[in-house]
């Protein structure tokens, strides 16, 4: 008897490790998926060099004035969706720089809207609207490789004239072949729950994820050392946050720390530059636009990492 039923997406096989899983005690079920979790990062880390070339295109296409765009649908949608909305207060980025599209809509964010992910119509629209354009980059997620929406976004992107690229879990499909500059494959393998992607490829997707935008923003110089210093104080801790930065860097106490913020404009890296260079803020926000925003040619090294 042939075995019609089985799907050649990797994502949509079953796990021979998990295929008594229903009959396990509570502490085996959390050691079962503890240990499929435990393989994640070295199926990213074998997409290393892929993420990479990602982050150099999303770098420039920041540095041109253009976005990072990802489209996904269900778990991958909202898993860009959470990250571009990290972005501004980490990285003091406008709303509009990292942008995230989710199939169906804000809706989908918290409950399933039926055949979104199948709605190429949509996806071309989505593209329109966002007046995508050759400065942008456009981040394809689809855990199994075949989601139409994502398919369709991707080659409106294309030839539209931005950047692509296409994440997925599972190898991608050979009609995005010519439509995609980068191809990032993490290939974790089946999951616990057959085609539950959203437990390793979701776990897989976030940190890649992770790494795009991240990279993209330290290589962007908004980062000094490992220290977040465009972040935005919008609440307590990072009003904290901020202070303790200005501290450790430029050895003022808490209450001077804050003044010179509040002079920078609410600015940490405008704050630095000011304290270290002993400048008024528009000088500071000059020296810091001749250093492409990067404050370690304008205040030297950030001070060793102490232990509590």
């Amino acid at each position: 008897m042939a075995d019609h039923y089985l799907d050649p997406r990797l994502t949509e096989r079953r796990n021979p490790r998990s295929s008594t899983i229903d009959t396990a005690s509570a502490l085996e079920i959390v050691d079962l998926i503890g240990a499929e979790d435990a393989t994640v990062p070295a199926a990213v880390a074998r997409a290393r060099v892929d993420i990479a070339r990602a982050i150099d295109l999303v770098e420039a296409s920041f540095r041109a004035g253009g976005r990072l765009v990802y489209v996904g649908a269900g778990t991958s949608g909202r898993l860009g969706v959470l990250d571009a909305a990290e972005c501004p207060p980490t990285f003091g980025t406008p709303p509009e720089m990292v942008v995230g599209l989710i199939a169906g809509g804000s809706a989908a964010l918290v409950r399933p809207v039926e055949g979104a992910e199948d709605d190429v119509h949509a996806a071309n629209e989505a593209i329109q609207s966002l007046r995508v354009d050759q400065k942008d980059v456009v981040v394809g997620i689809a855990a199994s490789g075949t989601t139409p929406f994502v398919q369709a976004a991707l080659s409106r992107s294309h030839a539209l004239g931005a950047r692509t690229v296409f994440l997925s879990c599972s190898e991608p499909p050979r009609q995005l072949a010519g439509t995609c500059d980068v191809f990032i494959t993490v290939l974790v393998g089946p999951e616990i729950v057959t085609g539950s992607t959203r437990m390793k490829a979701g776990t897989a997707t976030k940190l890649v994820l992770n790494s795009l935008t991240t990279g993209a923003m330290i290589r962007l110089g908004k980062v000094y050392g490992n220290l977040m210093v465009d972040l935005r104080a919008w609440n307590e801790k990072l009003v904290d946050r901020s202070q303790r930065i200005v501290m450790e860097t430029t050895g003022l106490d808490r209450e001077a720390a804050q003044q010179v913020i509040d002079a920078a404009g609410g600015s940490v890296k405008i704050a630095i530059v000011m304290a270290r260079r002993g400048v008024a803020k528009k000088e500071a926000e000059q020296l810091l636009a001749q250093n492409a925003g990067r404050l370690r040619p304008i205040v030297g090294d950030p001070p060793p990492v102490r232990s509590p």
